[in-house]
């Protein structure tokens, strides 16, 4: 690959990853966990909960499609660049993605994390992880790559629309006396209290809701946390959505749309917490309840991407230090272990949108 003369010669979508098969969950999850002591049956009914999807999380094919989408905007103007994915806990991970990029000429790249608003654990961990991955490079005698980040995008226009129709779609399917009065419950990932302390997570969250309210001309909503996790002595972000949803009801709640804009990807995390017990609850409750698509491969996210590539592209892009800012006081990072690998995956080390790869990366 040329270098392009640029300020980045690709870009580069850093996301969490996921099994795309049965063989795949426990490898996956022991990657996701490693360093955190977890009981056994803890980690085997997670495991479970990927069984009932048959074993395959949707974020990673997913993020192809984002990235897919991206490429061919950027295709279609200037600057024409590959798009590559990289992943935290499963394949293709960040250090095989990396070295991928520089046997294929990669010296810049733009790093686009996959997440909205801003903690340790939706991009500062990531950074760490690309930054780990250049180490690897360097250690290896490999040329390193130089990685600068986009830009906030939590209350892009794209971002914005693309949750505000999705919010809209699903209010549509509610019966149609219940439409207007429905209420919008937000969700995103809930994080250690220490951590939102540190950071302006839960303000982009509150910022990001009320824009995609507006957008979607509903006066009526609430932002909740999923997904909480740790001891259950330690504080996280709250209202739970499924506390939320139980003490709106007896106080009369009528309908809700359950919108996760905390998550740019219907993963797991969404089709079990979302569709499998915030669904039963409300069935249990009898409160009709619709589930947003999370923004996915929406036209309008799709035109964000392109629009930060292009605004980084302008400016020159932003190279970062080697080492990423610290994590949050008392938030500490799991310590490196020795990553699983499932028998059959092979490490990805072609990108997106080159002619021979659209719609076939192999899996894994």
């Amino acid at each position: 690959m040329a270098r392009t003369g640029g300020p980045f010669d690709a870009v580069l979508l850093i996301s969490f990853g996921g099994p795309e098969g049965p063989d795949e969950i426990r490898p996956f999850l022991r990657n996701v966990l490693r360093g955190r002591r977890i009981p056994a049956e803890r980690i085997e009914a997670v495991a479970h909960h990927y069984e009932q999807f048959g074993g395959r999380s949707p974020i990673t094919a997913i993020t192809r499609r984002q990235a897919e989408g991206l490429r061919a905007r950027l295709a279609a103007a200037t600057p024409d660049l590959p798009v590559w994915i990289g992943m935290r806990n499963w394949h293709p991970f960040l250090d095989e993605t990396l070295a991928g990029m520089a046997d294929a000429g990669v010296r810049r790249a733009l790093g686009i994390i996959m997440a909205a608003q801003h903690s340790y654990s939706s991009c500062g961990q990531y950074r760490q992880n690309v930054d780990d991955a250049r180490r690897a490079l360097r250690s290896a005698g490999r040329p390193d790559i130089e990685v600068a980040y986009a830009g906030d995008w939590h209350a892009h226009p794209g971002y914005v629309m693309a949750n505000a129709e999705r919010v809209a779609e699903a209010r549509r399917r509610l019966p149609p006396e219940l439409q207007r009065d429905a209420r919008i419950v937000f969700t995103a990932h809930s994080i250690p209290q220490s951590m939102a302390d540190a950071c302006c997570y839960e303000a982009e969250l509150l910022e990001s809701a009320g824009l995609i309210a507006v957008a979607a001309g509903a006066s009526d909503w609430a932002l909740t946390y999923q997904s909480r996790s740790g001891r259950p002595q330690d504080p996280w972000l709250e209202p739970d959505v499924y506390d939320y949803l139980r003490v709106e009801r007896n106080r009369g709640l009528a309908a809700v749309v359950i919108a996760p804009i905390g998550f740019v990807a219907d993963h797991l995390e969404v089709l079990y917490d979302l569709d499998t017990e915030a669904a039963d609850l409300c069935r249990a409750m009898d409160l009709p309840m619709q589930r947003a698509s999370a923004a996915n491969d929406h036209p309008a996210f799709l035109d964000l991407l392109a629009e930060l590539t292009r605004d980084e592209w302008a400016r020159g892009g932003r190279p970062l230090p080697l080492v990423s800012p610290d994590p949050p006081a008392r938030v500490e990072p799991p310590p490196p272990a020795r990553r699983e690998h499932a028998a059959s995956v092979q490490p990805v080390m072609t990108p997106l949108g080159t002619e021979e790869t659209v719609g076939r990366w192999p899996d894994g």
